[in-house]
């Protein structure tokens, strides 16, 4: 009889332990689980089923902290790369670039850092502005220097995929809007040779979410904070956040 009870506390230890553990990791803040996907395709606006498997990524306000206009963003990744849709409150299109690969992040855009091999200080920037330009580096970053280096042979199965949408308005410049999306799709082959292959389920790559507007002076949302109001801040690769490959 002692034996049976003494199994039946053990069980119920174990079983506790267990939900702790599962419960224990996707409520860091720092961790995101990233859930797996066929191949779709993006359309700007999030349109396609697939994302209704990822949960929102609540994004905070930077600076300034007075700043109430809401961002969010969801993950997915494939056999062949990772898909990202971002949703932005906002007043107004400031943004008035017309060529990608221009200095997107002086005016409205969203930006994803992702740094697959921490064996290297060298990570991938991708930025997309609501007029859908876009700019891709891959970046040393020695000691807190850094810079951006562009993709050679940037086609075909390399190039990302991407596009925005904006509602309650023109997708113009300067133009009176309530928000914008951006969605798009960076292949692993872009990525060589810091992602030699596809991540499996267990995989942690460090990555960081940014978003960046202009309406009214300067302000930021970001997922994992860095420290505002310093030249390079996004950069501090070391306070990325972890997406876990489910």
């Amino acid at each position: 009889m002692i034996v049976r009870i003494l199994l039946i506390y053990f069980f119920i230890a174990v079983h506790t332990l267990c939900a702790f553990a599962t419960h224990s990791e996707p409520a860091d803040s720092s961790m995101v689980s990233v859930k797996k996907t066929a191949d779709f395709e993006v359309s700007g606006d999030g349109r396609a089923a697939n994302w209704a498997a990822a949960e929102w990524i609540n994004m905070r306000v930077q600076e300034p902290e007075t700043e109430t206009r809401v961002t969010k963003a969801k993950i997915l990744y494939s056999d062949l790369g990772m898909y990202f849709l971002f949703d932005c409150q906002d007043q107004k299109v400031t943004s008035t670039i017309r060529e990608d690969f221009g200095s997107l992040f002086k005016e409205d855009a969203v930006e994803v850092f992702l740094w697959p091999d921490q064996s290297v200080p060298v990570y991938i920037e991708y930025e997309l502005s609501p007029l859908d330009y876009e700019l891709i580096l891959l970046v040393p970053n020695i000691g807190g220097r850094f810079q951006g280096w562009t993709p050679w042979h940037y086609e075909g199965d390399q190039k990302v995929k991407h596009a925005t949408s904006v509602k309650g308005g023109e997708k113009q410049s300067n133009a009176q809007i309530k928000s914008w999306v951006a969605e798009f799709f960076i292949p692993y082959n872009v990525m060589k040779p810091l992602a030699q292959s596809p991540p499996a389920a267990g995989t942690k790559w460090r990555a960081n979410l940014y978003r960046l507007d202009y309406d009214k002076g300067y302000t930021s949302w970001t997922w994992q904070r860095t420290t505002p109001k310093t030249r390079g801040s996004f950069h501090q690769f070391n306070k990325f956040g972890t997406l876990i490959f489910e």
